[in-house]
């Protein structure tokens, strides 16, 4: 019934009845997502999801009968991206499926590394082959394994509005309850204001790394990459 409905609205959906059946699926073409039961008779849909997470980047929501708060964090902490308790609106799993694959999408975008080029900004150098960053005055500027990791998301995405979920899903701050998601949101916050410290004249009033109110923070310069 399912793979039914999800064929009505548009999406090509391939039933699997066992972990074989998925990794079938998997090896003879391209998967964007994948729909995980927990309860599968012989089987375990925790077990499942965690062995593929171990070898696949591809989204994975899971859907239960089980609801309670922790049979939840058993999903999240095997690599689950979302879990739907059953029984569930049908037009709510269409949405939760496009919000996972956006998400997905956009990750994939933010955490692209250009390792062989310079990035030129406002005056600023960062030459992403020798992890070096250059003010406009040419002094060299330490940041942190974690700063370089955020300017980097920020150069490869210059004047596109960024949430702090967006920015965490790129840095691998992973959030495994709403709890979790509003720990790694601060940390994000901390680690906005140390990179500010470092390339903001004014820190307090920050003209590259501003804050988009209602989203995120955005990078508001134009950013030149060059090959090196």
């Amino acid at each position: 019934m399912l793979t039914q409905f999800l064929q009505q609205n548009g999406s090509i959906a391939l039933p699997a009845a066992s972990e074989a059946d998925v990794r079938r699926h998997l090896a003879t073409g391209r998967i964007d997502l994948i729909l995980l039961d927990v309860m599968l008779g012989d089987e375990n849909g925790l077990e499942i999801c965690a062995r593929l997470r171990a070898e696949q980047d591809v989204p994975i929501i899971m859907i239960s009968a089980l609801s309670a708060d922790h049979q939840r964090m058993s999903g999240y902490q095997v690599g689950a991206d979302d879990y739907i308790a059953k029984p569930f609106n049908p037009q709510l799993l269409l949405a939760r499926i496009k919000a996972v694959l956006a998400r997905a999408h956009r990750s994939s975008s933010l955490a692209h590394r250009r390792q062989n080029k310079t990035f030129r900004f406002a005056g600023w150098t960062y030459d992403a082959k020798h992890d070096e960053v250059r003010s406009p005055e040419g002094f060299q500027v330490a940041l942190s394994r974690r700063e370089t990791a955020l300017l980097q998301v920020l150069l490869a995405n210059p004047r596109i509005p960024l949430t702090r979920e967006e920015i965490a899903t790129a840095l691998d701050v992973t959030a495994e309850s709403d709890s979790a998601m509003g720990a790694s949101g601060r940390a994000i916050d901390v680690l906005v204001g140390r990179l500010r410290s470092k390339i903001e004249k004014q820190p307090k009033s920050p003209q590259l790394l501003r804050t988009e109110r209602g989203v995120g923070y955005v990078f508001a310069a134009d950013v030149i990459a060059e090959e090196t």
